[in-house]
């Protein structure tokens, strides 16, 4: 394992370094297999440096194969608030990538279960670069601590590349059951950034880079995986 900090200023900061570090992977992954992969979380920190890559595409003319994919979904229909491919679909509107789901359209969790497996059993390569967040509780993508399918999630040997998770409890502002990419997959990346704001959860994140225990705060998965260089962007 290592961690790479990259501390900024602000927000406007993070984004805009996070942005340049995606593109740079994708162009990187097209100049050399003609196609790029990424999975993204979704949440307030990320999504600005997805707004600054949208542009940076929409000046790039010609077709461009790109494949973004959510690292976790809420099972709720696609036109809902709380769903992040809605969120990634009107960010990068006017692009020439294809933004995948992980849940049906109407968000019918056994289906969606379903439908994610079979959808990324079309996409076994590695992701180009992965975002993920971090809530106050330590939980990434939505492998939440307490979670009944959490072992499952965090199981380095699993076949699985995604599963439904029912955070216990379920929290207020986003009561729904929820499809997320597992750990394992998660780590099947070329590159690993993981985007978090505020001093409350950099306590969180040091936490968790003391304590192997993933049971206890799930991100630690991430950050004491064997091999995995996880770059942390932070900014207050």
């Amino acid at each position: 394992m290592a961690w790479v900090e990259h501390a900024y200023p602000d927000g406007d900061a993070l984004a805009a370094a996070l942005a340049r570090e995606l593109d740079a992977a994708v162009q990187a992954a097209l100049a050399t297999r003609g196609r790029a992969l990424l999975a993204l979380a979704g949440g307030r920190t990320p999504l600005p440096a997805y707004r600054a890559l949208a542009r940076r595409w929409r000046d790039t003319p010609g077709p461009a194969h790109i494949v973004l994919i959510p690292t976790d979904e809420r099972c709720v229909p696609h036109d809902h608030p709380s769903s992040n491919v809605r969120e990634l679909r009107e960010i990068f509107g006017g692009t020439a990538v294809r933004i995948e789901a992980l849940t049906t359209h109407d968000g019918d969790p056994a289906r969606s279960e379903r439908y994610a497996a079979a959808m990324l059993a079309g996409h076994k390569e590695p992701f180009d670069a992965v975002v993920l967040g971090m809530g106050g509780d330590a939980h990434t993508a939505s492998l939440f601590p307490n979670a009944g399918q959490l072992a499952a999630g965090l199981d380095p040997s699993t076949t699985l590349d995604a599963l439904r998770i029912d955070p216990d409890p379920l929290p207020v502002e986003a009561p729904f059951a929820r499809i997320s990419l597992t750990a394992a997959r998660l780590l099947r990346t070329r590159a690993l950034h993981l985007a978090l704001a505020g001093d409350a959860k950099r306590d969180v994140l040091a936490a968790a880079m003391a304590d192997p225990d993933a049971f206890e705060r799930p991100v630690a998965a991430v950050l004491h995986a064997p091999e995995a260089t996880v770059h942390i962007h932070w900014s207050p």
